[in-house]
C-alpha cells in the first residue's frame, strides 16, 4: 500500500473511531507523522485528499479541522462521480432513486408542514407555466429537493439529490411527444402535493414510484444526448 494511502487509511479510521471528533483540528503534522508512520509528503496529500472527499476542512490561518460530517457534505465526492454517468448509467440510477424518493414522499407526507406545501404548489405552479427548458429543469429539481428535504432526513435527501442531479443534462423536453410529457409530468407533482395535502404516505409514496417509472419510460424511449452531445446509441 502507498503511503498516502496508509496516511489516508490512518486519519479515517482515527475519525472513524471518534479520536478526531467532528470540528476538532487535527494534531500537528509531526505527531500525525510519527504516529502513522509516513512522511510530511504522504500526509499531506492523504490530507488533500479526505478534504475533497468532504472529510476535513482547511481554515485559512487556523489549520486543517475535521468537517461535521453531514450527509450532503459527505457525498459531495459522490455527486462528482455521478455526474459523468452516460445514459445507460443514470437508467440504472432509478432503480436507487425510486425507492428512495418514495419513501422521502411518504416520510413527507407524515411531517410536512403548511409552508413545505406551499413551496410545493409555487414551484409547480412555475413549472405548470414556464416554457424556458433550462428553468423547467431547475424548478423541477428544486420540487423533488424540496419534497426529499420535507422528509426531515438528510442523508435520504442528501443521497437523492446527487442521484436526480446527472438527469437535468438529459433532456426530454424536445421529444416527439413534449407536450404529453410535460402534461404527464405536472399531474405527476400534483398527485404528489395532493398525497402530502392529505398527510397520505402510502399514496405520496405510489405517486413518486410512479412519477418517476414514467420518466424512466421516456429517457429509455426517446435515448436523449448529454447537454447536446452524441445521441446515445
Amino acid at each position: 500500500m502507498a503511503a498516502t494511502d496508509e496516511a489516508a487509511d490512518g486519519l479515517r479510521a482515527m475519525i472513524a473511531k471518534g479520536e478526531l471528533a467532528p470540528g476538532r483540528q487535527l494534531p500537528a503534522e509531526p505527531e500525525l507523522c510519527a504516529r502513522l508512520g509516513v512522511s510530511r509528503g504522504s500526509l499531506r496529500e492523504a490530507v488533500r485528499s479526505l478534504a475533497a472527499l468532504g472529510m476535513l476542512e482547511s481554515r485559512h490561518g487556523a489549520g486543517t479541522f475535521v468537517s461535521a460530517l453531514r450527509p450532503g457534505q459527505m457525498l459531495a465526492g459522490f455527486a462528482a462521480t455521478v455526474d459523468v454517468l452516460p445514459l445507460d448509467g443514470l437508467l440504472e440510477l432509478f432503480d436507487v432513486r425510486r425507492p428512495l424518493e418514495a419513501q422521502a414522499a411518504a416520510l413527507a407526507a407524515a411531517r410536512a408542514d403548511e409552508q413545505v406545501l406551499a413551496r410545493l404548489r409555487e414551484v409547480q405552479k412555475r413549472l405548470a407555466t414556464s416554457e424556458d427548458e433550462a428553468e423547467r429543469h431547475a424548478l423541477d429539481r428544486e420540487f423533488h429537493a424540496t419534497l426529499c428535504q420535507a422528509s426531515g432526513n438528510e442523508a435520504l435527501a442528501a443521497l437523492a439529490d446527487v442521484l436526480r442531479a446527472r438527469g437535468s443534462h438529459y433532456s426530454i423536453y424536445g421529444a416527439p411527444e413534449a407536450e404529453t410529457i410535460r402534461l404527464a409530468s405536472d399531474l405527476g407533482h400534483e398527485a404528489l402535493i395532493n398525497a402530502v395535502a392529505a398527510r397520505d404516505p402510502a399514496a405520496a409514496a405510489a405517486a413518486a414510484t410512479s412519477h418517476l417509472s414514467q420518466t424512466e419510460v421516456w429517457l429509455r424511449r426517446y435515448g436523449p444526448a448529454p447537454d447536446g452531445g452524441p445521441a446515445a446509441g
